[in-house]
């Protein structure tokens, strides 16, 4: 039997994004600026549907979800990066470390499944328009959420966990800019077969259901519209599902190119460069996506702005000082 020295594991040494001096500081500077527009981004739309009356509908419940999912993962991964880039040691505590894996899993398998619920809801409000507000319910607006986070959330569970309870050989250099399932694979002694084989499944069951829900509902969705015999029902019904169409091109794309491409053609760069897509560009892309392309949120974000001097001015006059 082969045998191993374990070592207590205490920390890793996480590699980063690139290990030349002459682009820390640059690259610093960008991804700050993307995790900054990012985080103002995805908690203005967090607020701005939460409290705007024209953005009540189901439509905009699960954006709003979708910005909470965004902003989770970009934040499990984007600060802890930001100083790494300014700290000559970049390490992070074994626990610590746990714990980012586990909150970037939920976020980013629950973002899978509320992209397929909000196509879903897409479908019903062009192929059922009739019987929207019945369908597309609130209890079933919650439900359609509530199992994502649910599901998510023991899978990561179980994902981390089994990791972490492993023996690690003592070998602690993650060639990542964060903890991921792959990278801590490779620093383990132990028989990984069995994590492998959860991780491939789940990994498999998550993206290709969602991805079967969502392709199906846009089928539907474009089958109704050639059916149409008004122009104008044409282009309005492309143009509430457009914004949904290019989040879940660009970040089901993303998924695709990573981890559907040959073996032989990975490398560490081009996994880093796809990390960095969908940790932190992609969340910051989609509040800006639906900013722009919806014009519900564009009057409500004008409206928002015009009010806020009005709202700072009533603070300042009802503001009495203590005395």
């Amino acid at each position: 039997m082969e045998k191993h020295n374990f070592s207590v594991v205490t920390e890793f040494i996480l590699l980063g994004v690139t290990d030349r001096p002459e682009l820390q500081a640059p690259l610093f500077v960008l991804f700050l600026a993307f995790y900054l527009t990012s985080l103002v981004g995805n908690l203005g739309m967090i607020i701005l549907t939460q409290v705007d009356p024209r953005l009540q509908t189901p439509m905009y419940f699960f954006l709003r979800h979708l910005a909470l999912t965004d902003l989770g993962y970009s934040t499990a991964v984007g600060p802890k990066m930001l100083v790494n880039f300014v700290l000559d040691r970049n390490t992070i505590s074994y626990h610590f470390c746990a714990t980012q894996l586990a909150f970037f899993l939920v976020f980013i398998g629950s973002e899978l499944f509320i992209l397929s619920a909000m196509s879903y809801d897409r479908y019903v409000a062009i192929c059922k328009p009739l019987f929207y507000t019945v369908i597309m319910s609130p209890r079933v607006c919650w439900v359609l959420v509530a199992i994502p986070y649910i599901y998510c959330t023991l899978v990561s569970l179980l994902i981390s966990i089994k990791i972490f309870t492993l023996h690690f050989c003592g070998h602690n250099v993650i060639h990542h800019f964060y903890c991921d399932c792959i990278p801590l694979i490779s620093l383990l002694c132990s028989d990984t077969h069995e994590v492998e084989f959860i991780i491939m499944v789940f990994a498999a069951l998550d993206l290709i259901s969602s991805l079967l829900m969502v392709v199906m509902s846009y089928l539907l969705i474009f089958v109704a519209i050639l059916r149409m015999n008004s122009a104008e029902g044409r282009r309005k019904a492309f143009s509430t599902c457009g914004s949904h169409l290019t989040v879940v091109t660009v970040f089901y794309g993303t998924l695709i190119f990573m981890y559907v491409q040959p073996k032989a053609s990975h490398s560490r760069e081009t996994d880093k460069m796809s990390s960095i897509f969908y940790t932190l560009i992609i969340p910051m892309l989609n509040p800006l996506i639906y900013s722009l392309r919806n014009q519900n949120v564009k009057y409500a974000i004008q409206k928002t702005w015009k009010n806020c001097p009005v709202a700072f001015l009533n603070v300042f006059v009802h503001f009495k000082p203590l005395k």
